[in-house]
C-alpha cells in the first residue's frame, strides 16, 4: 500500500489499513454512515488526526452557490470519501475529485465498503495550489 511515488503514501497507507480492518470486522452490507463511524474509531485509535463531515462553501464567480461535506479531511492533507456500493462508477470518482478541489488538498481516497473485498482508489488534484 505504501508507494514512494505517491504523495502522502505513508498516511494514505495507514488510512487504507484502517479501512481494511473495519471491512474485515463488519464486511459489506451496511449503510455508509456505519462505515464512517467505524473508520473514525479506527483512525482515532491509530493516532490519525481528522475532521469528519467538514463543511466548506462553494463559490461560483465570487457568489456562494452551496456547500459540500467531505466524509473525512485527514491531517489537512487528504480527503477521504466513503461509499457502500456494489459498483463504483465514474460519477463517484468525479465527486471525490471535486472534494479535492473544494478543500484544496492534493491527495484523496475513494474507499468502497460495499463489495466483498474492500475497494480503494487514490486520487490526485491536478489543480492543487
Amino acid at each position: 500500500m505504501i508507494n514512494p511515488h505517491y504523495k502522502h503514501s505513508e498516511l494514505t497507507g495507514k488510512i487504507i489499513g484502517c479501512a481494511m480492518h473495519v471491512h474485515r470486522i463488519l464486511g459489506s452490507g451496511f449503510q455508509e454512515v456505519i462505515y464512517q463511524r467505524a473508520l473514525a474509531i479506527e483512525m482515532a485509535e491509530n493516532g490519525i488526526h481528522f475532521e469528519r463531515e467538514k463543511e466548506i462553501s462553494v463559490y461560483y464567480k465570487g457568489l456562494h452557490v452551496g456547500s459540500r461535506r467531505a466524509d473525512f479531511i485527514v491531517e489537512n492533507l487528504i480527503s477521504v470519501e466513503l461509499k457502500a456500493l456494489t459498483i463504483t462508477e465514474q460519477v463517484h470518482i468525479s465527486q471525490a475529485k471535486g472534494y479535492l478541489k473544494a478543500y484544496n488538498v492534493e491527495t484523496g481516497l475513494l474507499i468502497n465498503f460495499g463489495t466483498p473485498s474492500l475497494e480503494f482508489k487514490r486520487l490526485f488534484n491536478d489543480k492543487y495550489k
